[in-house]
Order: C-alpha cells, then sequence, then structure tokens
C-alpha cells in the first residue's frame, strides 16, 4: 500500500558569498537598498517538501506517491524522480508556470537571503486526493494554501488518515484554520518552533493535541523529538552522526521515516527511531537528495545509534 504526498516539489539553487553581508549592506542605507553579491560557487538542488520526502521513503523501499504541480521547467526533476523510481502519476503540469524555487545566497557567517518563487504550486488545488489508487495513509505538507486546505478535507472525504505537516506554510494559516486541519488530521508534525507558533494561536498544550489525533510528533534537532500520544509520552533520542554537512531537508527526511513507520504498522519507538536516523544520514550531505544507502546499511547504523536490531 502506498503514501500520498501532497507538497511542494522546487528547485533549490544554492550560491556562496565569499564574505559577509554586513559588510556591504550598511544600515543606514537600508532605506535606498542596491547590493550585488559575486557568487563563484552554486549549484542547483531538486527540492521540495514533498520531493524530499518521497525521495527517502523510497530509498528504504516504501511507496510514495507524490501529488504536486510543477511548471514547464520539470523535465530535468522528472528524469531525477525516473532514475530514482518514484512514480509521476499525480504530478500536475502547469503550462506557462516555473516550478517553484528558491533562490539562496549564504555568507560566511552562514546569513542567508533567500527569494521564494511558489510558480505552479499555487495551483496544488487542481490536484485531487480520490484520485490517487491504493492509497493507506497520506500527508497534507507544505504546499499552495488552498491545496493544503482542499487535500485535507479530501483525506477526511475518502477516509484516509493523515499527518499535517505546516512546515513553511505555517504564516498561511490562523488559529481557526490550525484547529480546523488537527481535527481533521490522524497525526500532527512540526518542529519545535513551529509547535511554539501553533501553541500560541490553537492555545492548546500538547497534551490538547494529543487527545484530539493519534499522535502528536514534535522534532527537536539535536535534543531528539518527542511523540505525544493520549496514553504515553514517547522521547525519541538522536541517531548518531559522522559528520554536520547541511541540516537543510532533515525535517522532511524525518517525515519520511513516519511514514514508513506507520505504513508498516510499527510501534512508536521504532517509527520515531527510523525517522531520526533518516534525519542524521541526511545532515551529512549537502543538499536534500543527495544521501542515498542500502537496507542492510540502514540496519547497521541503527544498531550503532540505539543499540538493538531494527527488524523490518
Amino acid at each position: 500500500m502506498s503514501a500520498l504526498i501532497c507538497g511542494s516539489i522546487a528547485y533549490d539553487t544554492i550560491m556562496l558569498f565569499s564574505d559577509k553581508f554586513k559588510h556591504h549592506i550598511l544600515p543606514e542605507k537600508v532605506h535606498i537598498l542596491n547590493v550585488s553579491f559575486m557568487v563563484p560557487d552554486m549549484r542547483r538542488e531538486f527540492g521540495g517538501c514533498a520531493g524530499n520526502i518521497a525521495y527517502n521513503l523510497k530509498l528504504l523501499g516504501g511507496e510514495p506517491l507524490l501529488m504536486a504541480t510543477v511548471g514547464s521547467d520539470f523535465t530535468p526533476y522528472a528524469d531525477w524522480m525516473d532514475q530514482c523510481g518514484i512514480s509521476r502519476d499525480y504530478i500536475k503540469t502547469i503550462d506557462k508556470s516555473y516550478t517553484a524555487q528558491a533562490f539562496i545566497t549564504t555568507d560566511m557567517d552562514d546569513n542567508q537571503i533567500t527569494a521564494f518563487h511558489p510558480g505552479a504550486m499555487m495551483q496544488a488545488h487542481e490536484n485531487k486526493v480520490a484520485d490517487a489508487k491504493g492509497v493507506k495513509i497520506g500527508i497534507v505538507s507544505p504546499d499552495g494554501r488552498d491545496g493544503m486546505i482542499q487535500h485535507a478535507e479530501q483525506f477526511v472525504e475518502a477516509g484516509v488518515p493523515f499527518i499535517f505537516d505546516p512546515g513553511q506554510g505555517m504564516p498561511m494559516f490562523d488559529g481557526d484554520d490550525l484547529k480546523r486541519f488537527i481535527e481533521q488530521a490522524s497525526y500532527v508534525v512540526v518542529n519545535d518552533y513551529e509547535w511554539q507558533l501553533m501553541q500560541e494561536r490553537t492555545k492548546y498544550t500538547p497534551q490538547e493535541v494529543a487527545e484530539k489525533v493519534t499522535a502528536l510528533i514534535v522534532t527537536q534537532g539535536g535534543e531528539g523529538s518527542t511523540i505525544y500520544t493520549k496514553d504515553q509520552t514517547y522521547h525519541v533520542p538522536c541517531a548518531k552522526t559522522e559528520k554536520l554537512a547541511d541540516p537543510t531537508g532533515c525535517g522532511d527526511a524525518y517525515r519520511a521515516g513516519l511514514l514508513y513507520g506507520l505504513t508498516n504498522n510499527l510501534d512508536w519507538e521504532v517509527t520515531g527511531r527510523i525517522a531520526s536516523l533518516l534525519g542524521a544520514l541526511k545532515i551529512e550531505q549537502p543538499g536534500t537528495q543527495n544521501h542515498s544507502f542500502t537496507l542492510d546499511e540502514f540496519k547497521q547504523r541503527y544498531q550503532q545509534s540505539f543499540g538493538s536490531e531494527l527488524l523490518i
């Protein structure tokens, strides 16, 4: 059975400025800002929350179905998905639009200036959950506002449990919107910063959310993650890492681990550890879809990190 992943597909253009922005942006002149940065180092990555989640789930041997809208420039990404064996059956091309893309410039202090063009992503609502067949579980990850709202409603109508993952889409929703998503979802996953925002807007405690869903999952970076259910709270440790290269996409990798555990009926402790290890493997490589492993290698790393055998 497959996992339907609703969310963004995007290109990430990442540029390194070999100086510091503060040397070129004068505080007293920001009202007439006109600066140019020479960026000799640049790379283009395949990204987007849905694309990243699908890539990680496929590495584990899962069956991701991607539901997203893309532009007429999608061909290189489509070729990459074909190479990875990821289905494109529910990806819709929007003519005369670009695929969503982020242009990220990083300086030597790790400050970032990002320009994001949503492009075809804003037409995500043109895709319908009911069109996907054989779906066991879904996820509503960051996407166009209308798409996120309608896909949540459609999962409910189809009787398919789903994860609500607001991520970078959090600013689009007020307290009432978030309460509605929580009522509809079977699972909610946020990082600790997003949980603070959700808590401020809904006034819910973790226990109150856990009463409304099967589980609330809050990731906490280097502190691991916490899974709140109606009956129990699980503290999931971080997996051991060999190096820290790039945290971008670690949250998406973690969500792929959740989907894998849920589709295979694994308990929360194992599911959380699989998710944690996926995030650790991602952070060891730059970009969001450049890491790889075999299932045997994954099991070996699981044993090294958590001291127990992974039986999958």
